[in-house]
């Protein structure tokens, strides 16, 4: 039974690489998508981007967009992204932006959905002035239950969870214990 399984296998790879070899059955590879939008630079926005990229003093993703559309002339969506190490869809997606949006909207980054902060930064001084003030009469310390209800109470937040007060006050102590 083992052997019957084992000469079928090898039976099928040997009629796998047969048609590979002998007869030249390949897989044809895709023609590469021809470019829906062209980065034409003028010679401004050219050294812009080139003095963007030798300060290096910006975030990765902008330093990767800007290396996009500097290489972009005559190179196709894949050797970029292989030089790059990015997606080619990322190119596509670049040099549709710039097309479309400009420089500046290329090489930014769009603004993020989410929820604003519960807390601004008066909520946050009322937060530690309140955390360490007193706590209440009949507690040794202050509970982050306590202190939501504190901060609803005086109006700071028209409501919020202990569980972002812990987070918060978890914030503004890495962010004293850096400074120190």
């Amino acid at each position: 039974m083992v052997f019957e399984y084992y000469y079928l296998i090898t039976e099928v790879l040997w009629v796998n690489l047969f048609l590979h070899t002998q007869i030249g059955y390949k897989k044809e590879k895709p023609l590469p998508r021809p470019k829906q939008y062209v980065v034409q630079l003028s010679q401004q926005q050219r050294n812009y981007l080139l003095r963007l990229v030798r300060k290096g003093q910006n975030k990765a993703r902008k330093l990767t967009r800007a290396r996009v559309l500097l290489s972009d002339e005559d190179k196709s969506d894949a050797f970029i992204a292989e030089a790059l190490q990015i997606n080619p869809q990322t190119v596509r997606n670049q040099r549709k932006r710039f097309a479309q949006e400009g420089l500046q909207a290329a090489l930014c980054e769009r603004p993020r959905p989410g929820a604003q902060p519960k807390l601004d930064a008066h909520g946050e001084a009322v937060l530690i002035a309140l955390a360490c003030s007193d706590p209440p009469a009949g507690r040794e310390y202050w509970t982050m239950q306590l202190l939501a209800e504190r901060l609803v109470e005086l109006g700071v937040v028209p409501s919020i969870s202990d569980e972002t007060v812990r987070r918060v006050l978890e914030v503004i102590r890495k962010r004293f214990s850096r400074r120190s």
